[in-house]
Order: structure tokens, then sequence, then C-alpha cells
């Protein structure tokens, strides 16, 4: 039997109680790590995935609920994870919202919301739990991105700038820490079937699959997999990368 590739690992993994943040939480716990996960969803459905990461394998782990936005949170997450876990070694800046409308009737304050949780969360984030890795001198952070983000896409000048940010968060956090055996990478997933693209029309769906070189959506598990990959030993050696995960959306 081979070696688990994150054992004795730990990781914090935000929006991780459904979609895409679950499939990844869960691929962790059944490759040996302890996983906590971060929210501000349903205590329910926090629940469900805290029971469902026990039974992969991640005895401790634990749900924190809180808004990422607040940078009170990020401290509180990082003293938590400090205290049951003794550190953190991956970090997975995951949660994030959409709130689409076109530029010219977009209220500022939808603009502001989606930077503030999907960006600004992720800066808290890397903040205080990168503080625990520099004294660990090691440590994996991966932000997800988006092909919104490398490409843009209209009706989400919100949603994109956000992910486009988190890019330029990315690599300058891969120059900052990279001396401190810490890497920083970014998954770009594209066209991925989770509760945010099942409220799409039927035609929406069709004509998003349209444009896709595989011919089909992706699936959550396809991000975690790549996950896995970076925050594990065998990526060691790379870091301030944006990799998309689109079946070929963008060629």
């Amino acid at each position: 039997m081979s070696e688990l590739l994150l054992k004795g690992k730990t990781a914090l993994v935000t929006g991780g109680s459904r979609g895409i943040g679950r499939a990844i939480a869960l691929a962790f716990a059944r490759e040996g790590a302890e996983v906590a996960i971060a929210d501000y969803g349903d205590d329910a459905v926090a629940a469900e995935a805290v029971a469902l990461l026990r039974e992969a394998g991640s005895d401790k782990a634990f749900s924190l609920k809180g808004d990422v936005s607040d940078p009170e949170f990020a401290k509180a997450c990082a003293a938590q994870m400090k205290d049951v876990f003794g550190g953190c070694d991956i970090l997975v800046n995951n949660a994030g919202i959409t709130d689409d409308g076109l530029l010219l009737r977009m209220k500022p304050e939808s603009f502001d919301r989606v930077v503030r949780i999907n960006l600004n969360g992720a800066f808290y984030m890397t903040k205080e739990i990168s503080a625990l890795m520099v004294k660990a001198r090691a440590g994996r952070i991966l932000n997800m991105s988006s092909v919104s983000g490398v490409k843009g896409n209209a009706g989400q000048a919100n949603y994109s700038s956000s992910k486009a940010g988190l890019i330029g968060l990315t690599l300058s956090t891969a120059k900052e820490l990279g001396a401190r055996g810490i890497t920083a990478n970014a998954i770009a997933p594209g066209f991925i079937n989770t509760p945010m693209t099942a409220l799409l029309t039927e035609e929406q769906m069709a004509r998003s699959v349209a444009a896709i070189a595989l011919g089909r959506a992706g699936e959550p598990e396809d991000i975690a997999n790549l996950a896995v990959f970076l925050a594990s030993d065998l990526a060691a050696y790379i870091t301030g990368q944006v990799i998309a995960v689109d079946g070929g959306l963008v060629l």
C-alpha cells in the first residue's frame, strides 16, 4: 500500500462545507491530513461535512463558523488551528461568492461585497495562517481563483476582479514566503458542477459546456485532485503558478 500523500499534515479549507471546498477537504482527509473547515454557511451542512471528514480519516476534524471578510475571524481561525492541531501546514482559500450583473447596472455594494469576501478574505487568512507556517519554516497555500480571473467574464466585473486579484496575491505571497519554505499557488477552475452552477438555466448550462474542449462540465473532485498534489511534498518545487482545471475552456 502506498504512503498517504498528506500523512501527518494539518489543513484549513475555507468554504469547506460544500462544493469544491468540501471535495478538497475530503481528499485531504483521505490522504492522511487532519482537516478543519471555515464557513459562514448552514450549521447542519457544516456538521455533515465534519462527520464526513471524520469518516474519511480526520479524527480531529472541526468547523469554524464566521465571515472570512472579518480579519478578527482569521485571527480566531489561526488560534484554533494552533490549539487543536499545533499549527497549520496547508491553507486553502476557497471561500467565495458571486453577485453577477452588468457593469453599468452593478451597485457599488455588490462590487465591494464580492471583492471583500473573495479577495480580502484570502488576504486576512493568508496573513494569519502564514505566521504559523513561518515559524515551522514550511507550508502550502492554495488560492482558488477562476478562469474568470484569467480571461474576464461579461456580467462578472466584481467576481472576475476578485479572482484576478487572487492571482496577484498568490504571486506576491510566493515571492515573500518562498525563502521560509512556503509555496503559494493558484487553481483556476473552469465550469464545475457545484451548487453555484446548479442555479444556471438549461440554456446557460448548454452554452457553457459547448465552449469546453472536453465537451463536459468538471466535477469538484477534478479540482481536489490537483489540490492534493500541490499540497503534498511532490509539489515542493512548484510555487507562484496559476493552474487551470477547465477541460480546455481557455485555449
